[in-house]
């Protein structure tokens, strides 16, 4: 139990199954949780079920720069401080060939994806002023190929180069900055994915995708919240610069 007592947590993405639950795991370990999503709705009820004065938030899209800002301003300004930056915001795109994937769509993923981690990471630095822990939200696909997925895994892959470069510039700040990359995890992603490799029949999908995974079922929201917390928590204090798959045995 409090394990991150006195902490300050921003959160991207805050309103999906992850962050949600990422959020709701922080503040039992004692931190107060900023949340930002691009779903201005959504945000307004994940602050309402969180039901507490440690909990705030608002809409951004992490592919602006001046959403970012105000975001990580935002949360300085309502709890004190920045400690812990957990860049999960993302989106999957389209199922489709790489020769069919039009330029539109793979700016959109990589901008998100990719260049949103990088906005995020540039204005928490500036507010972490005692140090802090960074996580970024990858998968598997940034470690892997998956036919038919060419924006989603090529940026996944570049937000592993972006923590590199970024664990190198933050150690001398006091901020550590690493990579959990889970599989398949049982939330509306994976619904979307796996109907876009078979419309109609996503749950055929699913259990062949269960096939791929030596555990056999996909991760929880719930489970990938957990190595959030290790990651963010002080018990990580000398881990920087690492990818942590969270695959129940897939990448093996």
């Amino acid at each position: 139990m409090n394990r991150l007592q006195n902490k300050i947590a921003l959160i991207t993405g805050a309103a999906g199954g992850i962050g949600l639950a990422t959020a709701k795991l922080f503040l039992n370990q004692g931190a107060k949780v900023f949340l930002t999503d691009i779903d201005a709705e959504a945000i307004e009820r994940a602050v309402k079920e969180l039901n507490t004065e440690h909990a705030a938030g608002m809409k951004a899209d992490v592919s602006k720069d001046e959403d970012n800002r105000k975001s990580v301003e935002a949360c300085v300004a309502k709890f004190g401080g920045l400690d812990i930056f957990f860049a999960n915001a993302g989106v999957e795109g389209k199922v489709q060939p790489l020769d069919e994937l039009s330029e539109a769509d793979f700016d959109f993923l990589m901008s998100v994806n990719a260049k949103g981690v990088w906005l995020g990471i540039k204005h928490a630095f500036a507010a972490m002023k005692n140090g802090g822990s960074i996580v970024i939200n990858s998968s598997v696909a940034g470690l892997k190929g998956t036919a038919n997925m060419m924006a989603y895994t090529a940026s996944k892959h570049a937000v592993i180069g972006v923590m590199r470069v970024a664990a190198q510039e933050g150690a001398p700040r006091g901020i550590r900055v690493n990579t959990l990359n889970p599989s398949p995890v049982d939330n509306r992603m994976m619904r979307s994915l796996e109907e876009g490799f078979a419309p109609g029949a996503g749950a055929e999908v699913k259990k062949s995708f269960e096939q791929m995974i030596p555990l056999k079922r996909y991760a929880t929201n719930e489970e990938i919240a957990n190595l959030a917390l290790f990651l963010s928590s002080d018990e990580s204090s000398y881990i920087t610069g690492c990818v942590y798959p969270i695959d129940g045995g897939m990448t093996a």
